[in-house]
């Protein structure tokens, strides 16, 4: 065969992949009508502020997982939703299996800005009709030179159409996670971003935020290649601490851990919980101990900060950020006695048991201090406190490893449980008073 022949025919396939990109793509909609899912070619008329991408590698990719995505609308309806860029999508179809029984989908397009996700927000997100949604943006924008308030603008249009479809459905924010200056993701831009995002989620019950930049940061505010190994992309460890950090907040929304704890207390002990609701448990006058307010027979306390579920008392997440408040037992405590108790934190929260009005603080200790080289501690998992008081004097543990050895107590007084930042959950609070 001829060579110039030969050398057009080798041209063809090009030519057929070059057609294929530069055609939009569509596919049918739930309805059986034609669904134009292709990126715009220009920006005139859409949603938002800041860069929308358009290499070739993006507008392909973009029309390949929207047109798949346009097809299953049906079948992907009322799930918990994650939206976010190639971090999201890189997580898998089932995130790994890390949330079993939990019906997940994924809406991660790697490449996405957050004014990309603005634009698909309705059909890949809102037409699902998601019991709730974890957000995860604002890196790409970066890359493309895209100041931090132009990102936090998209992400506050994002946040308003979530609440306006559905003023219920729980809203969960991810922080930016860390990258890297040489990602052209600066540690201080990221930082600025993320204080904006929850500038827009302060006040608001119906998002929580949580600290995932702490959780991943270095000391100088970067990924670390343990967990990142391009400084941009989380590996299985990575993944596996972002599924951790979600897993509390998950458990508070009834998305996991919906049935009762069954734990029965040790021989002597008697349960602080009475295992339906906050009995046993009220407000007190933070300065003079008076009692304000009982919670005999409720599951929430009288402003919604204490939550009784499924055995566990939830101090959730306050919408202003922070806000430090106190739940104390009805009951005072003169005798010695062995208190345990379980706990569990989202990243970097704060909280605090106080006994007999004394505080041990009580936090997610790797991040937030105090205790920060305990070995035992299971970060975003459960972890048994132990405090023995003998003579006013409380030796108090964590896993067995000693947070005080002898904390200086008064004669009497009630066990309380603070709420600072984040989410803390406490169980299986139990007593034996010695003789």
């Amino acid at each position: 065969m001829d060579a110039d022949i030969m050398k057009k025919l080798a041209l063809i396939p090009m030519l057929i992949w070059g057609l294929l990109v530069a055609i939009p793509s569509v596919a049918p909609a739930a309805d059986g009508a034609a669904k134009y899912v292709g990126l715009p070619e220009t920006d005139e008329g859409l949603p938002g502020a800041g860069p929308i991408r358009r290499y070739d590698w993006f507008k392909t990719l973009w029309g390949q997982k929207r047109s798949a995505w346009a097809e299953r609308v049906d079948r992907d309806q009322k799930g918990l939703v994650f939206l976010g860029d190639s971090i999201t999508q890189g997580w898998g179809d089932d995130l790994k299996g890390s949330f079993p029984g939990v019906k997940v989908v994924n809406r991660g397009i790697s490449g996405d800005t957050t004014r990309g996700m603005l634009i698909r927000l309705k059909d890949d997100v809102l037409a699902l009709n998601p019991t709730g949604v974890v957000l995860l943006m604002g890196t790409n924008d970066l890359e493309e030179k895209a100041d931090p308030e132009t990102i936090a603008g998209n992400f506050k249009l994002i946040i308003a159409e979530l609440k306006k479809h559905n003023p219920k459905m729980p809203i969960i924010v991810c922080q930016v996670f860390p990258s890297s200056e040489s990602k052209s993701r600066p540690a201080d831009k990221i930082k600025k971003i993320n204080e904006l995002y929850a500038a827009v989620a302060k006040g608001d019950a119906q998002v929580t935020l949580i600290e995932t930049w702490k959780l991943f940061a270095d000391d100088k505010g970067d990924a670390k290649a343990a967990e990142f190994p391009d400084l941009l992309h989380p590996n299985d460890a990575g993944y596996a601490k972002w599924a951790a950090a979600l897993r509390p907040i998950l458990a508070t929304y009834d998305f996991i851990e919906t049935a009762d704890d069954t734990f029965q207390p040790e021989a002597g002990f008697v349960s602080l919980i009475n295992g339906k609701d906050l009995s046993g448990w009220g407000f007190r006058n933070e300065k003079t101990q008076e009692k304000l307010a009982d919670f005999e027979g409720k599951t929430t306390s009288s402003d919604g900060r204490y939550v009784f579920k499924h055995g566990r008392i939830v101090v959730t997440t306050p919408p202003e950020g922070r806000r430090v408040e106190q739940m104390w037992t009805t009951r005072e405590f003169p005798k010695n006695f062995t208190l345990k108790l379980e706990f569990r934190a989202t990243p970097n929260a704060d909280s605090g048991v106080f006994i007999r009005r004394p505080q041990l603080q009580c936090r997610d200790y790797p991040l937030a201090g105090p205790y920060k080289e305990l070995k035992s501690y299971r970060p975003q998992d459960w972890n048994e406190l132990m405090v023995v008081v003998k003579d006013n004097v409380a030796h108090c543990t964590c896993n067995g490893e000693v947070l005080e050895a002898a904390l200086k107590l008064p004669e009497s007084g009630p066990i309380g449980l603070e709420g600072d930042c984040g989410q803390m959950e406490y169980r299986r609070i139990r007593l034996m008073e010695q003789p």
